[in-house]
């Protein structure tokens, strides 16, 4: 429940959803008690961080006390971190990283979030607000062992993808540092339809206001302290694996769907759901895409308010 102090933001109350589904186990959240509506919104000439405290929690606790909210937990140090950098107080680049089960939606999340940054972007004659990092990108590349096997099919019978070492994980933290210190950056691009090809040095990036990445192993231990703010999408088994079963079409993977898939699903228990305890926020991969698109317009304007823009 929330409940109020006069006067202050408070960091130790937990709030409670009844949405079910999703393969994470309860839907608890915890936020930021809002500040009294009649704090002083300006401070030295520009909106106070007691303001913008109060308008994010405002608008999580909106989102919250939706029936089909797009959060399944939200820690509560995210408005904090969120102010801090809406208010300049951190004046540097912020990552986001993007983590989650093959097929719960993490990509279609970030996506969402890249194409409305992009026609804001757009709409102010604006450039580098954000960039985005693929880490399925820094899969090795497989190429030779899959003409070797002689088709994909048959080389993911006897080569695991769902493995954190399966990437190169450590150059994917070393571009991550490189941008957030400024530096043009070539990324590698993965072939997905499914040569197993990595092409190095295939795209050039330049630093921006946002870097996000998402990908399988995004919040695992080489990678998790590369980003300011940490999400997971969670998703039920069923709808899972039918987005799965249409993946693996896609992929020409043939009578080794189900055994794929089910591998990837017992590394997932290893290699993934733990990293949810990492999150800052969870979401949920079966909410409404309009939903998502709205909660990233609402920020936006916040920012702009801020800022004004």
């Amino acid at each position: 429940m929330f409940y109020y102090i006069q006067g202050k933001f408070n960091t130790d109350f937990t709030l409670h959803n009844n949405q079910k589904g999703g393969n994470m186990a309860g839907t608890t959240f915890s936020g930021l008690q809002a500040a009294p509506v009649t704090e002083q919104k300006k401070r030295h000439g520009k909106l106070s961080k007691i303001f913008i405290k109060d308008r994010l929690f405002r608008l999580f606790e909106k989102e919250l006390g939706s029936p089909n909210s797009i959060f399944v937990k939200v820690n509560d140090n995210v408005i904090n971190k969120i102010a801090d950098f809406i208010s300049g107080d951190i004046n540097r680049s912020c990552s986001v990283g993007i983590a989650g089960e093959t097929a719960s939606g993490k990509s279609t999340v970030a996506y969402d979030v890249i194409s409305k940054i992009r026609e804001f972007e757009e709409s102010h004659n604006l450039s580098n607000i954000i960039t985005r990092i693929n880490i399925d990108d820094y899969y090795y590349d497989r190429s030779e062992m899959v003409k070797e096997a002689g088709s994909f099919a048959e080389f993911a019978k006897h080569y695991d993808l769902d493995v954190p070492e399966a990437l190169e994980l450590e150059l994917m933290r070393e571009h991550m540092s490189r941008l957030l210190k400024g530096e043009d950056v070539y990324l590698p691009k993965y072939d997905m339809s499914g040569t197993a090809k990595r092409y190095d040095n295939f795209t050039l990036v330049k630093p921006s206001k946002i870097i996000i990445s998402e990908g399988l192993y995004a919040l695992t231990p080489k990678i998790v302290d590369a980003f300011d703010f940490k999400l997971y999408v969670d998703v039920s088994v069923h709808v899972q694996k039918e987005r799965f079963y249409v993946r693996a079409a896609e992929r020409d993977l043939g009578d080794s769907t189900e055994e794929v898939y089910q591998n990837a699903s017992r590394k997932a228990q290893i290699y993934v759901h733990p990293t949810a305890q990492k999150a800052d926020i969870i979401l949920s991969g079966e909410a409404n895409r309009e939903d998502y698109k709205r909660f990233i317009n609402d920020l936006i304007a916040l920012i702009c308010q801020v800022h004004g823009i």
